[in-house]
């Protein structure tokens, strides 16, 4: 038995065009789903980095100003610092002035940093080494302030010293002058008595000069016998004998005493012989320096006595006057002439 197939369903084309459709459009719809999800992420993660770039920003601003506020205070109250140290020491102020242009150059190179957010690091170490560098001036500054008092104190000190020095040195000085004036005046008084002395003692000099007597002088030819005899020609004597007495004088002390003998020949030579006994003696009266022929010393004995000497020159005599002069402590005792034809 034939078996009947079953018959074809019948199909509408409009319907599927219109599934089609609808399919599109979902597609189209999930697609631009997906996309505006992209997109609000997309925005969503710009929006929160803008949020941190923004709060970054605004604590780098906030951290920048009071940087700069923190500077600015620091800077004005060391220079007000600076300032109530001036004094009138010019090495001093002047110090001051060279810490204050140092702490203008640290402001400014400080603010220059602030100007770029990478450096707040460096501008906060460098105001941290202002406030460092500002101790540090005021430490040098004090100590010279305290140097200083100490100089002015010892500058006092030694003018204090200097004063009395100076006052101890005019007493001094009034001292030395009145001393020197003293030692004039003594000096004075000591020539003036040395002068009396000396005219006291001229005149107890003189008046103890034993004065001769019976000054005799003879031309004297020795015999063959060694007798000696008196002749009166020159050219008959070879020695001449000179003799006197000494005169009783009590002011001459007794003992030994110099009689200076002085032959002058008719030229107006002093006869002299250094061998024989000759020499140089100061005239007291006068202060010359006279010759003298020979010396004759005496045991007196404040009496008379008599004394000779010979002189004997080995060689001839001139004719002429002849003058004997007879000294002692040297003045004049006496003198008289002989004439050798």
């Amino acid at each position: 038995m034939a078996t009947s197939s079953p018959s074809p369903t019948p199909t509408n084309p409009g319907s599927g065009n219109q599934n089609k459709s609808q399919q599109q459009l979902k597609v189209a719809a999930i697609v631009t789903i997906a996309v505006l999800a992209i997109l609000c992420v997309v925005l969503v993660a710009n929006l929160v980095s803008k949020n941190k770039a923004n709060r970054g920003l605004t604590y780098e601003l906030n951290e920048s100003e009071q940087l700069k506020a923190e500077l600015e205070k620091q800077y004005y109250e060391s220079l007000s610092e600076l300032e109530e140290l001036r004094g009138s020491n010019e090495e001093l102020n002047a110090l001051i002035e060279q810490q204050k242009a140092e702490l203008k150059d640290s402001k400014d190179r400080i603010e220059a940093l602030l100007r770029d957010s990478r450096n707040l690091a460096q501008a906060r170490k460098e105001i941290k080494n202002l406030t460092a560098q500002v101790e540090q001036y005021l430490a040098e500054i004090n100590q010279l302030r305290q140097e200083n008092e100490q100089l002015t104190a010892r500058t006092t000190e030694l003018s204090e010293e200097n004063m009395a020095l100076s006052t101890n040195l005019d007493s001094a000085r009034v001292r030395n002058m009145e001393l020197s004036s003293a030692r004039a005046a003594l000096a004075s008084e000591k020539d003036a008595i040395e002068a009396e002395r000396s005219f006291l003692a001229k005149k107890v000099n003189i008046a103890s000069v034993i004065k001769v007597d019976k000054l005799e002088a003879t031309g004297m030819k020795v015999k063959g016998s060694g007798k000696p005899v008196s002749r009166r020609s020159a050219k008959n004597i070879d020695q001449l004998q000179v003799c006197f007495y000494t005169t009783a004088n009590d002011v001459a002390e007794p003992g030994n005493e110099q009689f200076l003998i002085r032959i002058i020949s008719p030229l107006g030579e002093t006869l002299a012989i250094e061998e024989l006994g000759s020499g140089i003696f100061t005239n007291s009266a006068s202060g010359e320096q006279i010759r003298y022929t020979q010396v004759e010393e005496v045991d007196y004995k404040q009496n008379e006595q008599q004394v000779c000497s010979m002189w004997a020159p080995n060689q001839s005599f001139a004719e002429g006057n002849y003058k004997v002069e007879v000294y002692n402590k040297g003045y004049l005792a006496g003198s008289t002439t002989l004439t050798l034809k």
